[in-house]
C-alpha cells in the first residue's frame, strides 16, 4: 500500500479527490485484486488523517467510476471487472470468413458480453492527424464509420474509422450498417490486406462528446489511439481514432529488439 503524500501546496486537489487518487492507482496497479475489501473507513481515516465524510466522498468517486463497488452498511470491494487489459495486436489480423468482428470474440474470451453499435457512416472531413496519416489532399473528404463498443451493456470505447474514398466507394463501408467479419477481411478481399497497424497513444481531457457517449463520471484523462493501417506497398487504407477511458483500461504491447 503506498502512504499518504504530505499536503502540497501546489496540489489544489481536494483532500478525498487525493484520497481516491491513492485508492484508485492501488486498484489499478492490482495492490487490490478484483473482489478484495477496501479498507475500512476507520483505517482509511487513520491513514489519511481525514474526517468520516472526506472518506465517504473519496469512495463515491471511486464508485461513480465503475471501480469498486458497495452499501452503507457493507464492505467496499473492488468489481471484479476493473481495469481491462487490451492487446492491439489480437484485433489485427481480419476475422476468418463467417466470423465476427475480432474485437467481439477477443473480448468474449475473456467471459465478457461484447457488443457494437453503429452511430453513423458518412462523407466527412477527417481530423487533421487522420487526415495527415491517409496522405489526403486539404479538404479532402473520407469515409467515416462512427460506432461505440460497450462490454456487459457499459459504453466502454468511442470509435471512429476513416476510409479513402477510392477505396471505401462502392464497397459496404459506406453502408449504415454492420460489416460481416469487420472491415479488415472486406479490405482484404478487396486487395488491401493490413500488413501493418501503427499506434500513437495520448492521454487527454475528454471532449463533450467522449465524456457524454462513455458515460464518463468526470474529467479523469481518456486514452486516444489514433491507429493507422497499411497495406502493400506502405499504403494507408484505414485511418481510426478509439477513445477509452483511462481509468478503466490499459495498453499492452510487446516488442522484439531489432
Amino acid at each position: 500500500m503506498t502512504m499518504p503524500i504530505p499536503d502540497n501546496p501546489s496540489d489544489r486537489r481536494s483532500l478525498h479527490e487525493r484520497i481516491a487518487a491513492d485508492l484508485r492507482d492501488e486498484i489499478m496497479s492490482g495492490d487490490l485484486t478484483p473482489g478484495a475489501h477496501l479498507p475500512s473507513t476507520a483505517q482509511l481515516k487513520a491513514r489519511f488523517s481525514a474526517a468520516n465524510a472526506t472518506i465517504q466522498k473519496a469512495l463515491q468517486l471511486l464508485k461513480d467510476e465503475r471501480l469498486v463497488v458497495g452499501r452503507a452498511g457493507a464492505a467496499v470491494t473492488v468489481r471484479e471487472r476493473r481495469q481491462q487489459t487490451v492487446n492491439p495486436a489480437a484485433f489485427m489480423a481480419p476475422a476468418a470468413p463467417g466470423r465476427p468482428y475480432r474485437w467481439l470474440t477477443e473480448t468474449a474470451k475473456q467471459g465478457d458480453r461484447a457488443t457494437s453499435t453503429l452511430l453513423d457512416v458518412a462523407e466527412v472531413r477527417p481530423p487533421a492527424d487522420a487526415s495527415t496519416a491517409l496522405g489526403l489532399a486539404e479538404g479532402e473528404t473520407a469515409v467515416l464509420r462512427h460506432q461505440i463498443l460497450s462490454i456487459d451493456g457499459e459504453p466502454v470505447e468511442l470509435v471512429k474509422s476513416y476510409y479513402p474514398l477510392d477505396i471505401a466507394r462502392g464497397t459496404a463501408i459506406t453502408d449504415r450498417r454492420r460489416i460481416k467479419g469487420g472491415t479488415p477481411a472486406l479490405l482484404a478481399e478487396r486487395g488491401f490486406p493490413p500488413r501493418l497497424s501503427v499506434d500513437r497513444v495520448s492521454a487527454r481531457i475528454p471532449t463533450q462528446e467522449q465524456y457524454q457517449a462513455l458515460s464518463l463520471p468526470s474529467d479523469l484523462p481518456v486514452l486516444r489511439t489514433l491507429r493507422v493501417v497499411y497495406s502493400d506497398d506502405d499504403r494507408p487504407i484505414e485511418a481510426t481514432v478509439m477513445v477509452k477511458a483511462g481509468h478503466l483500461y490499459e495498453l499492452q504491447y510487446e516488442f522484439t529488439p531489432e
